[in-house]
Formats: C-alpha cells, structure tokens, sequence
C-alpha cells in the first residue's frame, strides 16, 4: 500500500502536532470539530455536544458520541485524499454459478438496473428469500466498471456470515473486513464488507454501498450511522438498503418518493412466511422463578424433538436463561441442548454445534433473531411481551422458521403474559408480505 492509499475516501485522525503524512496537492486537510458559542458540532458522527461535556485543557474540545473509533478533537485534523478508484479488474468478476429462481431474477434485475444508475433504494425482502445471491449481478455489474462497493451491516454476526459468502461469489477479489473485533489492519479495497460503525471513518468513498439489516439495533434508531451512511458514499452514489421490517422513516421515505422501493414477499422455495400463533402465560416469570415453564411450551418442545426437528427457544433477558434451563434439565432430561447469548465466548462454537445437530435446541436471547440460518428447526419465544422484542425483532425471530427447502415450513409459537400493540404489529408485517406472495402465486 503506498502512503496515499489509507486516505482515498476515507477522513484519517491526524494530530496536529505532527508533520504532514504525505506532501503533494492530493491530500485534503478537513477540520475535525466546529466550535459554537455553546455547543460543538463533530464533522465525523454530526453530532452536538455542550461544550462543558466535550471540554478539555486549553480551550480545546472533543467529541464523546464517536470516542470508541478514536477521538476527534480540536487537536487533529481529518486528512483525506478524494476517492480515485485506482482499482485494476480482474478478467473473471463474478465465481457464483448458482441460479436464481423467476421472481428472485426480476426482483434482481430491477436491483441491478437501479444500482447501474447510482439510485437510492429499499428492497424489502421477506426472512429467507436469498437477498445475498440477489445482490451479485448488481455488485458484479458495478465492479465491472471499476466501482468501490461496500456491503454494510449493523451486526459484527452478520457481517461474518456475509464475508466468506462474498469471498465464494468473487474469488478473484480481495475483500476487506472491518469491524470492531477485527485486528487485522486497514487495506485499500474495491469491495469492503464492513460493520455500519465503520462507515464513519469513510468519506465520499463509494460509488454504491449497500446496507443490510437497516431494521436492526444499533442502526434503525441512530443518527449519527445513518449520517455516516450517506457520507461514505459519492455525492452522486448509489445506495441499497435490505430488510425484512422497514422502519417508519424508511417507509416515509419511499412515501415522499425518496426511495425507489422492491418487493419481494415469497421465500427463495415460493413458500409464504410462517404465521405468528400467540399463547398467553400469566405470570409466567413468577412460575419460572417456582421451577416452571408453561406445559404447553414443555410440549412444543418435546413433540419437535419427538419429530427429529431442532429448535430455538428466545427469552427477553440474559438473566432468563438459568431459570428456563434448570427447568428443561428438570422437566426433559433426556434433551441436548444449550444456552447463548451475546457475550457468551462459546458462542460460535454453539452455534455450529447446534447445525451440526449435536444439539436439539438453543435458548437464546435476541442475539440470534437473525444472520444465522438452522435448516428444518421450530421457533418458540417466551416473554415476547417484554419491551426488548420490537415488531421487527418478532418478525426476524418467526422467520427463523421455514427457511429449509427440505421443511419450507415450521411451528412458530409464542408465549406472551398480554398481548401487546408490538406483538400485532409483528402478526400484520407478516400478513402484508403473506398476502403479496400470494398475489404472486395466484398470478
């Protein structure tokens, strides 16, 4: 890599103390904070902060809402060098030979079309109709042309379950892959994949970027990621963004004719969603502290086991999980069967324990309402009521389910003490796309 290269399309932190990292007229000097009466404004995360709160010695200030990826302050200076695309195309850009049924081609076609001209988009595809495989037209047809592309998602999870996909699809590529966790240092790439985080150190940097999971925590309810989002792409860039569940401000969007919008309501096998089916459990907290889980729950369980079908169980909080799992010990002895959550340092290994079938079941939190895929298995959720399951999560949760050829459908049960305003909102998502899919199969 040579000196320039870590500045095109990217805002470096640059103390200004010391020298210049590179002479010449192509490195861009860039102010990292403006100064108010009262308040600063970061030029990195765009956000304002009262200056007594981004204070330090001397008159000088920094920014504490983007302070994980590094601190901008008064004391630095952005240096970055305009995006040259200084990229050579190999002769073979796309490996993936697979096919792509009927609808998925159309639907990708309009993709590819859209992102030919640099639109900005939504496509709105049910749990498990192989948004990914329908990316790979467009992203080779912008290559091709000597684009940088990025594919963005909140998650670190689903970033990794993207990677080596994208690695598979465009062999001849070197793909880079940014996120928190990962310790191997920044290299100039025509195709990125990368945590939304990440996104802020760019700038003006891609010629189309696409955006993945945009329902998801921490993405749907930041500003400061959706503000990095529009900065790292071209002043006349293309954007992609995919989801199962648009938020409202996607949605107004597309009202106000922002966002050029595609539907996509069957999974990749033609089949539907599978449906919601809410049980309520009063005080079902107070019966599992008692040793207690539902026996209807106790009964989904067994008959999935019973059937040779694996499952997962979600609970609201990390506490939960002890409580549910010293009554499964109790109550199904004979099941084999794990608990998980974010900071569980096993939980890759669980995870590939559990599609190896080596368990029959995973309790888990929301940790894995999306980004990994179980073939054949049934979904259970307890406590569905509890503020932490959003409509989208309960969407992402009961599209777990069905995503197999072999088992296009599955059992998706939930347990509730009151059946709430998020867990109906959840119930008509999944009816909406239903009825479209049907529509389509009708047609």
């Amino acid at each position: 890599m040579d000196e320039l290269e870590m500045f095109y399309g990217r805002r470096v932190l640059w103390p200004k103390v010391e020298e210049r990292p590179a002479k010449g007229p192509d490195i861009v000097e860039l102010a990292t904070i403006e100064v108010g009466e009262r308040m600063i404004h970061c030029h990195r995360c765009n956000a304002y902060t009262d200056k007594f709160t981004g204070t330090l010695p001397n008159n000088q200030y920094y920014c504490p809402n983007c302070i994980s990826l590094g601190r901008v302050s008064t004391l630095n200076y952005f240096y970055h060098v305009p995006e040259p695309n200084k990229f050579i195309v190999p002769d073979k850009v796309l490996s993936w030979q697979g096919q792509l049924s009927p609808l998925q081609r159309k639907t990708a076609e309009t993709v590819k079309r859209n992102m030919d001209n640099h639109c900005h988009q939504l496509l709105w595809a049910v749990t498990g109709a192989g948004k990914t495989e329908m990316m790979f037209n467009a992203i080779a047809s912008a290559l091709s042309r000597g684009e940088r592309i990025a594919v963005a998602s909140p998650r670190v999870d689903v970033c990794l379950e993207l990677y080596p996909r994208l690695q598979k699809a465009f062999t001849d590529f070197e793909i880079a892959l940014l996120h928190g966790k990962e310790s191997t240092s920044y290299a100039y790439r025509q195709f990125t994949v990368c945590t939304t985080h990440q996104l802020l150190r760019f700038y003006h940097a891609f010629d189309n970027l696409i955006v993945d999971e945009v329902d998801s925590f921490p993405y749907a309810a930041n500003q400061s990621l959706l503000y990095a989002t529009h900065q790292a792409i071209k002043p006349n860039g293309g954007l992609l963004f995919m989801t199962a569940t648009p938020g409202k401000k996607l949605l107004t969007e597309i009202k106000k004719k922002r966002l050029k919008v595609s539907y996509l309501p069957l999974r990749y096998h033609g089949n539907l969603l599978p449906r919601i089916n809410l049980r309520l459990a009063f005080n079902w907290r107070k019966k599992l502290l008692a040793g207690k889980l539902p026996a209807d729950l106790l009964r989904a369980i067994q008959k999935s086991n019973n059937n040779h079908y694996r499952c997962l169980l979600f609970v609201p909080h990390v506490a939960d999980l002890e409580p549910v799992a010293q009554c499964l010990r109790r109550q199904l002895p004979k099941l084999k069967f794990a608990t998980v959550h974010a900071e569980d340092e096993q939980r890759l290994e669980k995870i590939q324990k559990m599609r190896k079938g080596i368990f029959d079941l995973l309790v888990t939190t929301t940790i894995l309402e999306r980004g990994v895929t179980f073939p054949e298995i049934d979904v259970y959720g307890i406590g569905v009521d509890e503020e932490i399951f959003s409509s989208s999560a309960l969407v992402q949760i009961a599209g777990r389910a069905g995503r197999a050829n072999s088992r296009p459908t599955g059992d998706v049960i939930f347990w509730a003490g009151v059946y709430t305003k998020t867990i109906r909102e959840a119930q008509r998502q999944i009816d909406f796309m239903n009825h479209k899919g049907r529509r389509l199969k009708d047609e």
